[in-house]
């Protein structure tokens, strides 16, 4: 297989909500309480019932030189627009070869955390379906055929939730942001039988309940004096404890047809906690008394839970064992791991080892399948490729934008940017929001 003749499907990019995005899908009754950017200083921040929650631009960084990462884009002018705006995020994905985008929210968290302990639940439920509202009719279907929409349901309502998922699934959201470990967040463990209606709701429609790192647990900094080069290499490994408490967890054996995704948790790892997970499982079920029916907890692994890739070289020359039916390609537009415009080129150094099918299913028909996602029933196949997308975007600026501005983060003394000097930057930033 050649780059250009690759089909590319992403399972975890994102979407910096535009400063509108709520307003027109918010009920009439809660007119004027919708989340809402407001300037502070230079600053754009989202407000909600006014509070200050949440800053834009951490982690905006595509399309700047590397070397300027260390400056966070303090409000949409200096962001790439395709950060924000359809038209310019097809475009800059027909850049980069990119068929189609599974995109996570930004402003309300990963898994809509902003929203799950507000005190006031009528409104907190209104923006919930007033954002999923948006990503589906504003975002998605503004581009048939480019993306897998995902929605977002309350945490607090089993009835409510399986609503929503009722509601969006007919309309072909097959996705559900959920945290890797809602008890962290005061809600119950994975293991009550509270979430069995949001189980069932999603096993009976063919959601896949999408976990992304940090809705949970979160990869923790070492020190204050540690190179925050550690806590972001660290990253996508942190959600390595939920997978495991994920494999032990009763809902596979209650609700056989429920699948999730380890989002943006890369596959290195995975061999190994696999076969510590056997490992576990023949030296102490006698006395722990976990019963997986004849199967290894790796078995219920490689069923249930799909998993995704950026840059694993490792993770795809030890590919079964990670399980090649359930890993997906991802490009995690726009944040600062992401390999835009040269996605292809980096993906293909890693695959070009593996058989036409194996690649064919790791960059898209497992996400086709897992994510019930049809591109081809609107776009013809030979339409989709790496360079017949990159053919039609001969107009993109794709050179690395300088300049941009932002809340610099870097060092002028050429020492390495530590974890307390990026949290301080933060915690400063919040403390002014919140002014």
């Amino acid at each position: 297989m050649k780059i250009e003749d690759m089909i590319l499907v992403s399972v975890d990019d994102h979407a910096i909500e535009p400063p509108n995005a709520f307003a027109r899908h918010m009920p009439d009754r809660f007119k004027g309480r919708e989340p809402h950017v407001v300037k502070v200083g230079e600053r754009d921040v989202w407000m909600f019932e006014d509070v200050a929650t949440g800053y834009m631009g951490l982690n905006s960084v595509v399309g700047r030189p590397k070397e300027e990462y260390g400056m966070e884009p303090l409000g949409y002018d200096q962001m790439r627009r395709g950060t924000w705006n359809i038209k310019d995020r097809v475009d800059d994905m027909n850049a980069n070869g990119v068929l189609g985008s599974m995109c996570f929210p930004t402003f309300p968290g990963f898994a809509g955390q902003r929203f799950q302990n507000h005190g006031d639940r009528d409104v907190s439920l209104a923006a919930i379906r007033a954002y999923n509202d948006w990503h589906l009719y504003d975002w998605c279907n503004a581009a048939p055929g480019r993306f897998i929409p995902l929605m977002l349901v309350p945490w607090w309502d089993m009835n409510a939730a399986v609503a929503e998922v009722k509601r969006l699934s007919a309309q072909g959201v097959h996705a559900l942001s959920f945290s890797d470990n809602p008890a962290l967040m005061g809600f119950p463990s994975i293991h009550d039988s509270y979430w069995d209606p949001l189980w069932k709701v999603c096993a009976d429609n063919k959601v896949v309940l999408c976990c992304h790192i940090g809705t949970g647990a979160k990869a923790n900094h070492a020190s204050d004096m540690s190179p925050i080069d550690a806590w972001i290499t660290a990253m996508p490994i942190s959600i390595a404890n939920s997978a495991a408490d994920w494999i032990w967890a009763p809902m596979w054996k209650k609700f056989p047809d429920l699948r999730m995704a380890l989002s943006e948790g890369g596959i290195g790892w995975i061999p190994y906690l696999l076969e510590r997970a056997d490992f576990t499982h023949r030296h102490h079920s006698a006395w722990t008394n976990a019963d997986f029916g004849g199967k290894m907890p790796s078995d219920v692994f490689k069923k249930h839970i799909i998993t995704c890739f950026i840059e694993d070289n490792f993770g795809l020359k030890n590919l079964e064992a990670v399980g090649e039916d359930m890993a997906c390609w991802e490009s995690d537009y726009p944040h600062s791991d992401c390999t835009w415009p040269s996605s292809p080129e980096t993906t293909f150094d890693g695959l070009k080892h593996l058989s036409d099918s194996t690649i064919n299913k790791v960059t898209h028909l497992n996400a086709m399948r897992e994510f019930s996602y049809d591109p081809f029933s609107i776009i013809p196949r030979e339409q989709c490729t790496v360079g017949a997308l990159r053919a039609q975007a001969t107009h993109v600026i794709t050179e690395p934008a300088l300049g941009l501005g932002g809340a610099d983060y870097t060092r002028a003394d050429g020492k390495p940017v530590t974890s307390g000097e990026i949290n301080a930057m933060f915690a400063k930033a919040d403390a002014q929001a919140a002014l």
